[in-house]
């Protein structure tokens, strides 16, 4: 791996590696299949990391490099890595347990409605899913990949199989700044969340230059895709999430090699060659997760437009039962977002002495803050009355989580001054 550094980022080579940029990593008959914990900034050290770890048959468990001790020490915990590898070093832990022959990495989700789970990607998966995307968007070695998402996320580490398996370059961010992607010239294809492309819209930055922008990570409000296309991005909107090896329907589109189905109720679900092995030490959590058919059921609802494309509209455990009735909070929260004074939104319910739950709007204002009556009456216009929001909770920002996604939990626990009916 040749890396060449600018104070800012890393850009790195990945095409003369003795191949293994496209192998993604060998499995060895004799491997030990050791979990190493990595909590390393994206850059040539993480490259390293990784490199030796799969030439050793081991697998990775890539951690935030700036994640508290106590939870870096939680998730090792829980997960049973072998050793961790740092900015000091390689330190031995106690009590590691091997991995499953074949297995690449171990992702802790993001735990945006639940305890963080390990989720176990195959090598095989992760070749599908970045050759998938590779083929769908045309890519090949002239591709320069921009990487600032985070890599102990899936999203972020994928960004970085994709440009190895094209066999081109990619450029490593530690961390997002409007600046760094300004800087990032040379870039032809990058990664966002919806976030991030805030962010470079509000900057002015040249997003036009991109062959492709990947956005991903939560549902994008419909005037940022408006904005987006207007400044002349190319943006292709991806939906998956850690046990799919990152986006595996982009445009609502599945990949080659993804099958998705949705039953009767909406629950959507899939199962093909991207799909994850397993929960990491957890038989039950994969068995409820993963049918006998093999379709992993996502938690998400949706369904199929016109065209045949997938559309999510929420989270099964997005439900909000309120005087009986039951109201999907993403659906309300799709409505929301496009009305005129709303910048970002999300709902969710709150405990209700008569209702049972009440719905609850959280919003950063676009300009001038929207009321709760014309919020409601919005709603009311286009869904059942029941599912407006009776109440509304003004903000200067959403809590998000590392990788981009809404904290769900955090919105949920926070009681702000809010307006209610």
């Amino acid at each position: 791996m040749s890396a060449a550094h600018d104070g800012r980022s890393v850009t790195a080579t990945t095409g003369d590696c003795e191949n293994r940029p496209r192998e993604l990593g060998r499995v060895h008959p004799s491997a030990s299949n050791r979990l190493r914990a990595v909590s390393l900034p994206a850059g040539a050290a993480f490259l390293r990391a990784l490199d030796d770890a799969w030439d050793a048959g081991d697998a990775v468990l890539p951690l935030a490099h700036d994640l508290p001790a106590a939870a870096a020490e939680a998730i090792c915990a829980a997960l049973r890595p072998h050793v961790l590898v740092d900015g000091d070093g390689v330190h031995p832990l106690k009590g590691g347990v091997a991995v499953e022959p074949g297995v690449a990495a171990v992702v802790a989700t993001s735990g945006s409605t639940g305890a963080p789970k390990g989720v176990e990607l195959t090598h095989a998966a992760l070749a599908a899913s970045a050759d998938a995307t590779i083929a769908r968007l045309g890519l090949d070695e002239r591709d320069v990949w921009l990487c600032c998402l985070p890599v102990s996320h899936v999203a972020g580490l994928v960004v970085l199989l994709r440009a190895r398996r094209a066999g081109g370059e990619v450029i490593m961010h530690a961390r997002f700044d409007t600046d760094g992607v300004a800087a990032a010239r040379g870039a032809t294809v990058v990664s966002l969340v919806p976030t991030q492309l805030h962010r470079l819209l509000a900057a002015g930055a040249d997003l036009a230059r991109f062959r492709w922008i990947l956005l991903g990570g939560a549902a994008p409000p419909p005037e940022l895709l408006k904005r987006a296309a207007a400044a002349g991005a190319r943006l292709v909107v991806t939906y998956g999430m850690t046990e799919t090896c990152g986006g595996c329907v982009y445009d609502g589109i599945p990949l080659d090699g993804v099958e998705v189905d949705t039953d009767v109720d909406g629950h959507i679900r899939i199962r093909g060659a991207t799909r994850f092995a397993r929960y990491r030490l957890d038989d039950a959590g994969t068995a409820a997760a993963i049918g006998s058919s093999g379709w992993f059921l996502s938690g998400d609802l949706g369904g199929w437009d016109a065209a045949g494309r997938l559309m999510v509209t929420g989270r099964s455990d997005d439900v909000i039962i309120t005087g009986g009735e039951n109201v999907t909070a993403g659906e309300v929260a799709a409505v929301l977002a496009t009305h005129p004074a709303v910048a970002q939104v999300a709902v969710v319910g709150r405990a209700d002495f008569e209702w049972g739950q009440r719905v609850v709007a959280v919003v950063v204002p676009a300009g001038t803050p929207p009321t709760l009556e014309a919020l409601r009456d919005w709603v009311g216009q286009r869904l059942p009355r029941s599912h407006a929001p009776s109440e509304l909770v003004l903000a200067d920002v959403l809590p998000l989580l590392p990788g981009g996604k809404l904290d769900r939990r955090a919105l949920a626990a926070s009681d702000p001054p809010s307006l209610s009916v």
